[in-house]
């Protein structure tokens, strides 16, 4: 078995928090673009991931907090897949060695063709299978605009952070339409933080493209939530990508989760999606 090679050491910047005072996703994929060019380069694979054309799939978990500050690295390696070809991302405290976030990524219709020699054993958590949403008519309006040059990654396409970060802003829309607004967060000290993503990636639309996303709620717990993105092309009305989002209502002063308001949960039972 291969050894996780470094793929990318650095931190998380002051700028690059967000309201729940914690290092924000965008910036997470931001380093895995970097890790993920370094490590196909590695592989021989960065013609692949150049010219593209074939669907990605990250799924993702959260277990410990980065903060304004911290000092971070990335461990790469090729992993035994199924038929695609699959890599693994761990995110490192470089001040504990702790592994804060794990990445489950897939390449599909990209056949694996590294020896069983160069691939390493996935020892991050099992993604378990989720239920889909049965009808998507119940979707509301979240976000959206046109690919911009700062949107771009080094392929020239919408990258992996400039891509998050429109579906983090559709998130704080959807958060303000169940009542998770800038004033609540303020207030109340509540906020919304994810713990799992898993992001799918069809096509990556390229500068000047107009794309929209549509939320929903697919789950509503005491304290637990899962949003539903899906981001289309506004021409066409096709899927770029979507983004399933598992999170809880966190107490920014605790660090721990709280339960729903009556009123936001009120406001959230009527979006909540049918599911399969």
């Amino acid at each position: 078995m291969q050894p996780w090679i470094e793929t990318y050491r650095g931190a998380a910047s002051p700028w690059e928090c967000d309201v729940t005072e914690h290092f924000t996703l965008a910036f997470y994929f931001d380093r895995i673009a970097v890790a993920e060019a370094n490590l196909a380069g590695e592989l021989g694979l960065l013609d692949t991931l150049r010219v593209g054309g074939f669907t990605r799939r990250y799924d993702v978990r959260l277990a410990r907090e980065l903060r304004a500050g911290s000092a971070f690295h990335i461990e790469s390696s090729a992993l035994p897949g199924n038929g695609n070809l699959r890599l693994g991302h761990r995110v490192v405290n470089s001040a504990t060695g702790e592994p804060t976030t794990w990445f489950d990524v897939h390449w599909d219709g990209v056949e694996p063709s590294l020896p069983a020699g160069e691939l390493s054993d996935w020892d991050g958590p099992e993604f378990a299978a989720r239920s889909e949403p049965t009808d998507l008519a119940g979707l509301i309006p979240s976000m959206a605009g046109r690919v911009q040059p700062g949107d771009l990654d080094e392929f020239g396409r919408m990258g992996l952070c400039g891509m998050v970060h429109k579906f983090s802003d559709a998130a704080v829309q959807f958060g303000a339409a169940i009542g998770l607004t800038a004033d609540y967060i303020k207030t109340a000290r509540r906020s919304f933080s994810a713990f799992e993503l898993r992001l799918r990636i069809s096509r990556a639309p390229r500068l000047g493209e107009a794309y929209r996303i549509d939320t929903g709620l697919a789950h509503l717990g005491n304290s637990s939530l899962r949003y539903l993105h899906l981001m289309r092309d506004s021409a066409t009305g096709l899927e770029i990508a979507r983004v399933d989002r598992y999170g809880v209502q966190l107490d920014l002063d605790a660090r721990r989760p709280a339960p729903l308001a009556a009123e936001l949960r009120e406001r959230a039972q009527r979006l909540l999606l049918a599911m399969g």
